[in-house]
């Protein structure tokens, strides 16, 4: 445990130290840009990689991969890396480094998301014959209610820059297996040891699960799994974050620095 300790420190001065080397204040310029949409390669100098903020953070960026709702990569992710405007990531950073003294990390699903990737769910959305991945992510919702019941929109807060997906994971940390195309499909909602492995700590669900259990207070969720929803909710919150009531995987950095603005550059 002494090295264990010893080795956190390490890990929360460093990534202090490059917080200082790498971060500068946002723009005042950033609110100008309200009610607007950049184009596809236009990457405004308010956003940043997550990494050269705090590369304690551990990252498994879904949406780059075939292990989604929609069993195939999402449209414009490029590359596996966690893209933020700068005051979430100093924020994360915070949050990470109150963790960190604890024996946690926080780990990151997906962040800045592009409008192409949001079209992309919502074309998925309307295709009805496509239910691949039913048996995983939405076991007990018909797939014609997925617009109704508000698991799928035409726009999203992550393409402002500010959201973000995360867990908690125990250190130290054991990869997540990778998932293989075609392998049985479990529920997302189902107990731990039949869910698809995951490093985190048990939530209740999975990762993008859309049935209500997945709520972050849904009355159903307790003992540990009730305990490890409230220790990231409490953690982010004191970090400046808000979570979404009906993810307990969502939460937003407020005030938000482009509160009106849905990007579309690559993430890469």
């Amino acid at each position: 445990m002494p090295r264990l300790a010893a080795a956190l420190r390490g890990l929360a001065v460093a990534a202090a130290a490059l917080l200082t080397v790498t971060v500068v204040p946002s723009s005042a310029s950033a609110g100008t840009q309200a009610g607007t949409a950049a184009g596809p390669s236009a990457r405004p100098k308010e956003f940043v990689a997550l990494r050269d903020v705090d590369p304690t953070v551990i990252q498994e960026m879904r949406y780059v991969t075939p292990h989604t709702f929609m069993g195939v990569p999402v449209d414009g992710y490029l590359r596996p890396n966690c893209l933020l405007t700068r005051d979430a990531a100093r924020a994360l950073h915070r949050a990470q480094l109150s963790f960190l003294k604890r024996g946690f990390s926080l780990k990151v699903y997906d962040c800045y998301r592009p409008q192409r990737a949001v079209d992309h769910f919502v074309r998925w959305a309307k295709d009805l014959g496509d239910q691949r991945m039913k048996g995983e992510f939405y076991p007990r919702v018909d797939k014609t209610r997925l617009f109704d019941d508000g698991y799928i929109a035409a726009k999203s807060g992550h393409s402002r820059g500010s959201t973000l997906d995360v867990t908690l994971v125990r250190l130290p940390a054991v990869p997540t297996r990778p998932y293989v195309p075609g392998e049985p499909l479990t529920p997302c909602y189902g107990p731990e040891a039949a869910r698809f492995p995951d490093n985190s700590l048990d939530m209740g669900t999975g990762f993008d699960c859309f049935d209500t259990l997945a709520h972050t207070l849904d009355p159903r969720i307790h003992g540990k799994q009730r305990k490890n929803r409230l220790l990231l909710k409490n953690g982010l919150e004191r970090a400046g974050f808000e979570n979404l009531p009906e993810e307990w995987w969502h939460y937003t950095f407020k005030p938000e620095t482009f509160p009106d603005t849905y990007f579309d550059f690559p993430v890469e």
